[in-house]
């Protein structure tokens, strides 16, 4: 029969790791591949029976492919620390590897819960990220730092699985601006080669906000919906912004003693 690995990319997700791993214990293999958490990450998951796997963090694509390079089964199923793998998800796929029929790369729909609410709109249902269950060999990641793309190695469509996983993005308001503070610096080193300018930054800005609070309805999911559109606005801006920091360089930086004395 068709075995299955799955791996969880963490750092320092103390407080999450453990449902999502007590999640897939049904896999033949459970690997944690741990960016050198501080706060107990790495141990928990061994006691919890998985695998642990320390990869130094050079962007998501670099960190996802080590993450297939340590899974050693027939099948992969890719979960993120914040996502839980649903009693019906598991039983789909498991039903799939198990089928003549099957493809070799499948999406799998994400439900996501924030602000005390299940999210159905704003772009975040059913929130598809990159393949999730694929057979191992037919799928790879490019070495995007974030928002890292994939590559196929197979003919085959890529097939959509019904049942969703669950998604918990953010523990607290805290956690949103970590995120978008970190997201936008990794962003950032992807755009730092165009032509931007301030009015580029909040353009793009206003159209992230736009896009998905309009467009997407997150009107429709209430205060939600707007932080979500918020949060993509300062997300997009502030990477905007710091690609123009990165190509200012020196300029950007705190004038000498000597220079400002020469401007009083």
């Amino acid at each position: 029969m068709p075995t299955i690995s799955v791996y969880i990319i963490a750092y320092n997700e103390v407080a999450k790791v453990q449902p999502a791993i007590e999640s897939v214990s049904w896999a033949d293999e459970v690997i944690l591949v741990d960016s050198n958490s501080t706060d107990g990450t790495a141990e928990l998951a061994q006691t919890l029976g998985a695998r642990v796997v320390q990869v130094e963090f050079k962007g998501f694509g670099h960190l996802r492919n080590q993450a297939i390079a340590a899974c050693t089964k027939d099948w992969i199923f890719s979960l993120d620390a914040d996502e839980r793998c649903t009693p019906q998800a598991a039983q789909e796929i498991q039903t799939l590897i198990n089928s003549p029929q099957a493809l070799d790369v499948y999406q799998t729909p994400r439900r996501n819960y924030f602000m005390g609410k299940w999210i159905k709109h704003s772009g975040w249902y059913p929130n598809y990220r990159q393949p999730q269950l694929f057979r191992r060999g037919t799928m790879s990641y490019d070495m995007k730092p974030v928002h890292e793309g994939y590559v196929l190695h197979s003919d085959k469509p890529i097939g959509h699985m019904v049942q969703e996983i669950w998604q918990f993005p953010f523990k607290n308001m805290a956690e949103v601006m970590y995120k978008a503070n970190r997201y936008s610096s990794l962003g950032a080193e992807k755009i730092k080669h165009k032509k931007i300018t301030m009015f580029t930054a909040l353009s793009h800005g206003i159209w992230a906000f736009v896009k998905h609070f309009i467009f997407k309805k997150g009107f429709l999911d209430g205060w939600a919906g707007f932080v979500i559109a918020l949060g993509n606005f300062e997300g997009t801006f502030f990477r905007y912004v710091k690609a123009i920091e990165l190509q200012q360089g020196e300029r950007w930086k705190a004038p000498a003693a000597s220079d400002r004395t020469s401007n009083e």
